[in-house]
């Protein structure tokens, strides 16, 4: 087996992790199937044996799949199996992005406008994706252009934070926009301050928009 450098200092020092996940003399099993290094597979062994193969080249004994029969353990720096790990659960988050809904209407005055605009970007600054809706009502029908430069102007508004996925669009009586966010390094706050961002949590529904524009309205 090849040799690998110890450059973490002392071993028993590095038995630390996630609650729950076995390490080195904290795995209990009577016996544990053992993968090495370089992922083969080692065999089935004590693991006080597996755990003397680790010290060995410097490196951490992990229980992976604790359910197995016997146990799976690995042979690999505990250092960068946190890392893989978080880096797996950040990806495993990104794809796993809501779709927030912003609504409003032709004729919505400017503050509630740039109200709108504040909620969307919250939504974009926390990673996820936005809908943008407007719905024509009555003799709005007649000018739907003007539904589709209220809604490029809101996509122009939220540059800084987002991409459009494609142009707007109108179905039914609706105009839409899809707009994605931008990466976190390259996101530009206009309508917040990161200090007075909330979490998206905080944001109540959006579904009764329309119903309170229509109060305004009348």
């Amino acid at each position: 087996m090849a040799k690998y450098p110890n450059n973490r200092g002392n071993y028993h020092n590095r038995n630390r992790g996630p609650k729950g996940l076995r390490r080195n003399d904290r795995i209990r099993a009577a016996e544990v199937r053992v993968i090495g290094p370089e992922g083969t597979n080692l065999g089935v062994m004590p693991p006080k044996k597996a755990l003397e193969l680790a010290q060995k080249v410097g490196l951490d004994l992990i229980e992976v799949s604790p359910a197995a029969r016997p146990p799976v353990c690995r042979i690999l720096d505990f250092g960068k199996f946190l890392y893989e790990e978080s880096k797996k659960q950040k990806e495993t988050k990104q794809t796993s992005t809501k779709l927030k809904e912003v609504k409003f209407r032709v004729s919505i005055d400017q503050h509630d406008f740039e109200t709108k605009l504040r909620r969307a970007e919250n939504f974009l600054h926390h990673g996820n994706k936005v809908k943008l809706t407007l719905q024509f009502r009555g003799r709005e029908n007649e000018h739907r252009e003007l539904g589709f430069n209220r809604v490029n102007l809101a996509k122009d508004e939220l540059a800084g934070v987002s991409t459009a996925d494609s142009p707007p669009k109108l179905v039914g009586r609706q105009v839409t926009a899809i707009l994605s966010p931008l990466p976190e390094a390259k996101r530009k706050l206009k309508f917040n301050r990161p200090e007075d961002v909330v979490h998206e949590s905080v944001e109540h529904d959006e579904d009764d928009d329309f119903d309170n524009d229509d109060e305004k309205e009348s």
